[in-house]
């Protein structure tokens, strides 16, 4: 007699996406760390692959943003606190990150006295991170601002000989003692105020010298930030008002003498996404803190970290594009509608490989600025750095949420449950446009370095024409950017418009160079041509999608 059916019976629901090496499943990751110079670092980022795409790493970041910080500004006896305290998995993950050295990796030769981090060492750096971003993205964000902060402290050589090897280690030390207890030590920032967000030279925070103050020297610190994440940091760069204006300081939670720096946390911000990492309203009731450079010169020397911070939004967000879409493919492969698996219906074929071409794209563009970084003493990679630094963060993390969100109706209404990930995606990936400098701070970022820095833009176009040469569309695109350059009494109002232009161009080149023809032919066909577009999934009738899926799909062997 045949089992009775059971309502309970489970089928044709596809497995989450787990176990799988997130480096060796992705060929536009593993093409891009080769080809911008750090195909030495191949084993060990396919051995990272394998520890961020696991079942367990997953877990913990789903644990990370489900049991949220919680903040303690007093003991039960009415003692000041001031301590955030953090589930086990978000230690774990911290742990798993630095044990990678990715909060210090590219600054390790300096502290041993060499030049320069080594070649490709960013291009390394970013590919682990990409995946890091995978694994959980909220833990990024101190990891992120840690190594950032390296290059402003080394401005002032006596605080970057105390701290910057405290740094360094490939160690996570969770406690709250001071720093020169600690085995390794993580840095946050505080720069925007109520008043002000945006602009810092609104900033009201007050810093009053001790003795003859200047760089290096002790200040007392009086005031606020609106934003400050990491609040368990063992120390923060922070913008306040000095004599001669706004200036850069380093605040440690310890004093030297080992009593607790005076800063009194308010409350954690209730973000949208993000979950796992506390960020924090805080008060400065007289703490104390060190000057790095001139009076004054605050937006100068902390430019430097906001500057790295940005190459990791872009990178991370390529990261969490690719991680939504090999999900929506994994997905469709492994369920079946109207007696046909789900990649492929023709439609879905469709908005699948329109989605990975711009993983592609933003997977590319991303790698090709973490090179810039790597290539210091190159001019043309200086004047890439300068000017698509504000460009590639701009428009890569401004795809993330659009593709985050057609990659979840990808899954249906599965897709639109906390239990599965791309809630979770979908909540995470605006931070990354807002933080470290929105949209129009981007475009205004752009414009300035027309009008200061010439020779960027000039250098940059003159390298876009040469990748553009052999291709009409591509040209097409260059000219309609030199257009707008021509024109510069209409740039403050096209500063998105030209910044998305640099963006897709430059990206349409890497791809045309670099791409296999598939995904190239249909970037460019899509992005640079074709009828207008508010959604996926048109415009690529005569593409080889199945080519453009294979390569990207989670599954490939």
């Amino acid at each position: 007699m045949a089992e009775p059916f059971s309502t309970h019976e489970v089928f044709n629901q596809p497995s989450p996406l787990e176990d799988v090496n997130l480096y060796e499943t992705d060929a536009a990751l593993k093409e891009a760390v080769s080809r911008e110079g750090a195909s030495d670092a191949s084993s060990a980022l396919h051995a990272f692959g394998a520890i961020t795409g696991s079942a367990e790493a997953f877990e913990r970041g789903r644990l990370a943003n489900e049991n949220l910080p919680e903040l303690e500004t007093h003991d039960r006896q009415g003692r000041r606190l001031d301590t955030v305290t953090y589930h086990p998995a978000y230690h774990a993950l911290m742990r798993t990150s630095c044990a990678e050295g990715l909060h210090a990796s590219i600054w390790v030769n300096q502290v041993a006295k060499k030049s320069s981090a080594p070649v490709g060492a960013y291009v390394a750096r970013a590919g682990a991170f990409y995946m890091a971003a995978q694994m959980e993205a909220g833990h990024c964000c101190p990891i992120t601002m840690t190594s950032a902060a390296v290059p402003v402290l080394l401005q002032q050589p006596e605080l970057a000989k105390e701290w910057v090897p405290r740094i360094v280690p490939f160690r996570y030390d969770p406690r709250f003692v001071p720093a020169g207890e600690k085995t390794a030590v993580t840095f946050g920032m505080g720069m925007t105020e109520k008043q002000g967000g945006t602009d810092v030279r609104a900033g009201t925070t007050k810093a009053e010298p001790v003795g003859g103050g200047g760089p290096g020297g002790e200040y007392v610190i009086t005031g606020h930030k609106w934003f400050m994440s990491a609040p368990m940091s063992d120390a923060f760069l922070v913008l306040a008002q000095a004599p001669e204006g706004l200036t850069c300081f380093l605040m440690p939670r310890f004093l030297p003498d080992g009593s607790v720096n005076p800063l009194r946390f308010q409350r954690l911000k209730d973000k949208l996404g993000n979950r796992s990492n506390a960020s924090s309203e805080v008060e400065f009731h007289g703490c104390h803190a060190w000057a790095i450079g001139e009076e004054g010169r605050g937006v100068a020397s902390i430019i430097e970290m906001v500057t790295h911070t940005r190459l990791d939004c872009a990178v991370a967000s390529a990261g969490l594009m690719r991680l939504a879409l090999a999900n929506a493919i994994h997905h469709a492969e492994h369920r079946s509608v109207f007696q046909r698996k789900l990649v492929d219906q023709p439609l879905m074929q469709q908005v699948l490989a329109d989605l990975a071409l711009d993983v592609e794209a933003a997977t590319a563009l991303s790698f090709r600025l973490a090179r810039a970084f790597d290539r210091s003493s190159d001019a043309r990679a200086n004047a890439w750095r300068r000017l698509m630094t504000p460009v590639t963060k701009y428009w890569v993390c401004k795809l993330a949420p659009p593709l985050v969100a057609e990659a979840m109706e990808c899954l249906g209404g599965g897709g639109y449950v906390e239990e599965a990930p791309l809630a979770r995606l979908y909540r995470e990936v605006p931070v990354n446009s807002i933080w470290e400098g929105s949209g129009n701070v981007m475009a205004l970022d752009v414009l300035r370095v027309l009008q200061r820095e010439p020779e960027a833009i000039e250098t940059v176009m003159v390298e876009l024409g040469q990748a553009a040469a052999a291709d009409a569309r591509l040209l097409k695109a260059h000219e309609r950017i030199e257009s707008f350059l021509h024109d510069p009494k209409l740039l403050d109002q096209r500063g998105r418009m030209l910044v998305e232009a640099l963006a897709v161009l430059a990206a349409a080149t890497i791809l045309k160079a670099h791409a296999p023809a598939a995904v190239s032919d249909a970037f460019i066909a899509t992005r640079l041509g074709g009828a207008p577009r508010q959604t996926y999934g048109q415009g690529l009738e005569r593409a080889d999608v199945r080519a453009i899926l294979e390569r990207s799909s989670p599954n490939q062997v």
